[in-house]
């Protein structure tokens, strides 16, 4: 599999919340590998309101994994 995560460290939030989002989707292609089942349920999940919160929470704990990586973006001003 090729390198496609080589660092958490990001310039900042906004960088770091796309970051979390590919965490994510890298997760659902990682864990189901067929690409045309993903295909085939995408329409389920996408229309499903409690699917997209529960898409929602992996993105946040994503993001406050990245957050952390970067010391939550924080400077010494």
């Amino acid at each position: 599999m090729e390198n496609w995560l080589p660092s958490l460290k990001t310039a900042n939030p906004t960088e770091g919340y796309d970051l979390a989002i590919k965490l994510a989707r890298m997760t659902i292609k990682i864990t189901q590998g067929d690409a045309d089942v993903r295909d085939r349920l995408r329409p389920d999940y996408a229309e499903n309101a409690d699917s997209l919160i529960a898409v929602s929470a992996v993105v946040a704990t994503h993001f406050a994994t990245v957050a952390a990586a970067n010391g939550y973006w924080t400077t010494s001003e």
